[in-house]
């Protein structure tokens, strides 16, 4: 089973609307802004413009054809020119900061960085864990960057060796280090040499473990809790562990056509599930947990690029070489809807050929078009062309930034200190580091809760089931059901006032005086975290329960806008419930804002 995340990536919050009449009347103004980096294919320049203003343009010098990334969720662009022996970075002027029932968003001109990474052929780039790590091929390195450090255009690398120089990637798992190893067997005629699988490393690039084999090893992409890479005889995953890494090998079925691989990878950051291809004329949808592990989707013409939709889980776009576009539903492992959006680009000869490259941008997909000189907006329920933009040259390469957000004009609001703050989606979905976690008082839990469950019960909350659904692995019954265990209690009321915890069940109080015994990190079995805040009792009703264990998606100190609550009187077995999590928002919030305010996550 594909499983969802907690929520999607920043680039894709959904604004609760109380929340955006609240900003209305303060004069802060809801914006969405999506900002378009194209790479020439023949001359060395990007051309940046404003998705909904492209009159509106800058243009960037390079020193040879870049291929472009959205970093640091997007507040810069690193322009990779393997050619050219050089890393540019660009501020892309947008940034986008959570703060949970809605994002701000910073708008400036983009500005090139100073300064420039130099070394032999630049290529594979990650962006994970707040780390930036480009490969050097020719170097037998890659230099490691900080990716916020990048946002704020400043490039200052950490090298991690290599044995060998080799066309790899090197990627942080949890504190760990793993890298692509080749052959030290001797080549000839400067042919490239033989990649063998994937080790565990220091940072200082000495081996810990033995050489996991993958053979041919290419392409990477981190999904949830699992890095996957491509290799001759399957997919090879890797999780973060006590003791390191853990890797697995995932072979390819034997109704899989032989002789055929995966050699490219992109990973969901809302469902932990990776799309990758197989062969010149198929897709191939894998589950990292779950059998099958492997959904093969055939195409009717060879494959030129393809794309998955940060806000919309379920889907992904692929173009083919007859200049049709496809839609595919990655929960089906199947195609949904096909429109002819260009010319015919056939396959043949290079791979660096000037041919479309396919980004997303909210409700459009858009798509460089070289051989017409034009950037194409294409609607993605539809596929019908909502537009076309000209760019001078050969538009190739593309990335594209942004989302929506509250501008705060003239308010004295500091978004720099809140870019990874308790709203980070990122930790809202589980995925954070052990040194981001802090203690918390209880004081961030004050106030009077109500229960969801009797919204749920009386079916004020079934927008949310079918919202859930819209977008998730269930239909709407399936998800009340989940939700029918999980909020189930005969607590209606709680008030949380100093250290006493007032719990009322069928209107009666039960009284408890608590003291904070610590917090415990939780994994769970899709592979995100959760950090349980714990309090024990001190005194009061002998009925109180003896702990009390939060829940509120936060890892450190902040107000808790809602919560999940455990108690009982044995604190380990508290621990091992994962199924029933009664859930409490504050009690001044009428129904209709409790559905905004979940279905805003």
């Amino acid at each position: 089973m594909l499983r969802p995340l907690a929520c999607a990536t920043g680039l894709s919050l959904v604004l609760a609307a109380h929340a955006l009449a609240q900003d209305a009347e303060k004069g802060h103004e809801d914006v969405t802004l999506y900002r378009v980096f194209v790479g020439d294919h023949d001359a060395p320049k990007v051309t940046a413009f404003d998705l909904g203003d492209p009159a509106k343009r800058w243009s960037f010098e390079t020193t040879g054809q870049a291929r472009l990334f959205g970093i640091d969720d997007g507040s810069a662009i690193v322009a990779v020119q393997s050619d050219a022996d050089k890393v540019d970075v660009i501020r892309s002027g947008i940034s986008l900061h959570s703060h949970g029932d809605h994002s701000d968003i910073s708008i400036a001109d983009p500005a090139a960085a100073n300064g420039a990474l130099i070394g032999p052929r630049p290529f594979h780039l990650i962006d994970h864990d707040g780390k930036v790590v480009i490969n050097f091929d020719r170097g037998g390195y890659a230099e490691i960057l900080d990716a916020h450090a990048l946002g704020e255009g400043k490039i200052e690398a950490r090298r991690l060796p290599q044995a060998r120089a080799h066309h790899g990637y090197a990627a942080p798992i949890g504190d760990a280090w793993v890298t692509s190893v080749a052959s030290d067997a001797p080549v000839e005629g400067g042919a490239a040499p033989k990649r063998l699988g994937l080790q565990q490393v220091k940072e200082d690039g000495t081996p810990v473990g033995e050489v996991q084999p993958c053979t041919g090893i290419h392409g990477e992409a981190f999904s949830g809790a699992y890095l996957a890479t491509g290799c001759e005889e399957g997919i090879l995953t890797v999780t973060a562990g006590k003791d390191g890494p853990s890797f697995r090998m995932l072979p390819y079925p034997a109704d899989l056509p032989a002789g055929e691989s995966t050699g490219t990878l992109l990973g969901s950051k809302a469902m932990q599930v990776f799309l990758g291809n197989y062969g010149a004329k198929g897709l191939v949808v894998v589950d990292p947990v779950d059998e099958p592990h492997f959904r093969p989707i055939d195409l009717p013409f060879r494959r030129i690029d393809f794309a998955l939709d940060p806000a919309n889980a379920r889907f992904g776009y692929v173009l083919t070489e007859d200049g049709t576009l496809h839609q595919i539903d990655v929960l089906d492992g199947r195609i949904a809807k096909s429109a002819r959006v260009t010319e015919p680009y056939s396959m043949d000869g290079h791979w660096n050929d000037p041919r479309p490259r396919l980004a997303m941008a909210g409700d459009e997909v858009v798509m460089t078009d070289p051989k017409a000189g034009v950037v194409r907006r294409i609607a993605k329920d539809t596929l019908k062309e909502a537009g076309t933009i000209a760019v001078d040259g050969a538009p190739y390469n593309i990335a594209v930034v942004g989302g929506s957000g509250v501008v705060h004009e003239g308010d004295g609001h500091d978004h720099a200190g809140h870019a990874h703050s308790h709203g980070d989606p990122k930790i809202y979905a589980g995925y954070f580091e052990d040194s981001q976690i802090r203690d918390r008082p209880l004081s961030d839990y004050a106030g009077d809760w109500q229960s969801v469950y009797p919204y749920l019960r009386d079916g004020t909350l079934d927008p949310v089931w079918r919202h859930k659904a819209e977008k998730g692995t269930m239909d709407a019954a399936g998800y009340k059901a989940e939700y029918e265990t999980g909020y189930r209690t005969d607590v209606g009321r709680i008030t949380i006032e100093g250290d006493v915890v007032t719990f009322y069940k069928d209107g009666k109080p039960t009284k408890g005086h608590y003291a904070y015994d610590g917090r415990e990190t939780l994994t769970y079995k899709k592979g995100n975290r959760g950090v349980r805040f714990i309090f024990e009792k001190t005194g009061g009703d002998a009925e109180a329960p003896q702990f009390i264990q939060f829940s509120d998606h936060g890892i450190a100190p902040a107000k808790a806008s809602h919560y999940h609550l455990y108690w009982g009187n044995d604190r380990a077995a508290l621990l091992k419930e994962i199924t029933n999590w009664p859930t409490y928002y504050p009690a001044s919030l009428k129904p209709a804002q409790i559905v905004g305010e979940m279905m805003a996550h």
